[in-house]
């Protein structure tokens, strides 16, 4: 029994020793030329290039204070460095969103919360190519690459340590969520602290990187916010609604004001403005709504009701595509590639603002009657949302999303584009689109998509 215990302790040791910086590089540096990839809302990242770096003796001063900092580590430092290690560095700030939007009752977010993904991921985007242009112009080595005995906790990056890409990230997303949730500014700073000092703590950069990436971050979110508070969303238009024996029955349009919001990479709102509908009284919509009312709704048309309800959700609505391309990305290990992590939350998230303008500017181009206000013997699984029918917003966003998930995971593009359909169809299974709904609002997916997969295929990451 004593040399069973023995080997236990020996076996414990060497899990709790951390591994040398040698051991623990995973082999080939981390996009040397991302610092030239396109941004968003910053001129280029080399306009942003941070000052230089600490010089050697300053450096060596850093190493030693780092050292005897992190031989100081608490089991509350060690969770924070797993926590903040647990993805990219924009990963904690997406769930952040995500999770707020699925609290039960939900936190508060924005009149519009997919703005919040939108100007977050575009900010982290830019900032994470702006640090990564500064990265390799002053190819600082890594702590523990100059000091071999300094423990690591995690896997050192294989990318130059300044300035620090997780401060850079995460003051970028904090300073946007502050001023879109003025309310809760002082705690997503605070969080954005604890970001940047974990890679401190866990000896994989120096306390002048991180300083270097919160400023960074800062000065670019500056110039996200300032795109932000002109984007129109703060509209005041208000309806005139129609009235008509095929117009939409109802006193609140919901979204009416998102056909005025200024696009991302739409030339305008109506763009891709959808051809219009039939007449209501017309052959062709009364076998649309024929095959509405014999959709299965009872309780044995279990496998579509859930289905309808789930994408009917808070997750459905919002924050599914976060989920799968999160599980996507870790199983890629693009959770190790900083700059593809954020193009990919930046190119998912700003699809849907263009989207949601689009699919709002037809809607309330035509103002179409919804099925069972047509025929009220067509029961519905829930109410029917607060604005018009044609075309499905459902059906332009999830389409949208998963087109460019499939662009960004084309080993996957079955199965995001699998999800895109099943989101519109289950329109048609609640009872509240039409079929020629759900086509329109696919084909204006498409096309809103197709916009931003070409963005991609010029911002010089091939």
């Amino acid at each position: 029994m004593g040399s069973r215990r023995m080997v236990f302790a020996i076996v414990t040791l060497m899990l709790t020793i951390p591994l040398s910086a040698e051991k623990k590089h995973s082999g080939g540096p981390v996009e040397p030329t991302a610092g030239q990839w396109r941004t968003w809302t910053i001129s280029s990242g080399k306009d942003y290039r941070v000052p230089p770096p600490p010089a050697a003796n300053e450096t060596r001063e850093e190493l030693r204070a780092m050292a005897d900092r992190i031989s100081q580590n608490t089991e509350d430092d060690n969770a924070q460095i797993a926590y903040w290690d647990a993805g990219s560095p924009g990963y904690r700030w997406m769930d952040l969103i995500s999770n707020r939007l699925l609290a039960t009752p939900p936190l508060p977010t924005t009149t519009f919360p997919h703005r919040l993904y939108t100007y977050v991921s575009m900010a982290m985007y830019d900032a994470t190519i702006a640090a990564w242009e500064s990265k390799y112009f002053y190819n600082r080595a890594r702590p523990s690459e100059l000091d071999h005995n300094l423990p690591t906790a995690v896997d050192v990056p294989d990318s130059p340590s300044y300035p620090s890409e997780h401060a850079a990230a995460a003051v970028a997303a904090a300073e946007v969520l502050a001023a879109l949730l003025p309310n809760e500014a002082q705690s997503f700073r605070d969080l954005a602290a604890q970001a940047g000092r974990s890679r401190v703590l866990a000896g994989v950069q120096y306390p002048s990187d991180v300083e270097a990436g919160a400023a960074l971050g800062r000065k670019v979110a500056e110039q996200v916010i300032a795109r932000a508070m002109a984007d129109g969303s703060d509209s005041t238009q208000t309806p005139t609604i129609p009235t008509g024996p095929c117009y939409w029955k109802g006193t609140t349009a919901a979204n009416f004001t998102a056909q005025y919001f200024k696009p991302l990479l739409m030339t305008s709102a109506g763009q891709f403005h959808v051809p219009p509908p039939p007449d209501c009284m017309s052959a062709a919509v009364q076998v649309e709504t024929t095959i509405v009312k014999n959709t299965p709704r009872s309780p044995s048309a279990f496998a579509t009701n859930y289905k309808a309800f789930y994408w009917q959700s808070p997750e459905g609505l919002n924050t599914f595509v976060y989920r799968y391309m999160d599980r996507w990305m870790a199983e890629d290990h693009l959770d190790k590639n900083p700059p593809r992590a954020a193009r990919a939350y930046a190119l998912v998230s700003a699809v849907q603002f263009d989207a949601f303008i689009a699919s709002h500017e037809s809607k309330y181009s035509y103002w179409y009657i919804r099925p069972s206000q047509l025929d009220p013997t067509i029961v519905t699984l829930f109410p029917n949302p607060s604005h018009p029918s044609y075309p499905s917003n459902h059906a332009t966003f999830s389409t949208a999303r998963t087109e460019v998930l499939a662009y960004l995971f084309p080993t996957r593009a079955k199965d995001a584009r699998a999800l895109g359909k099943e989101s519109g169809d289950s329109r048609l299974y609640a009872g509240i689109h039409y079929p020629m709904d759900i086509a329109a609002g696919t084909t204006l997916g498409k096309s809103v998509a197709g916009l931003f997969i070409d963005w991609g295929n010029s911002d010089g990451s091939q």
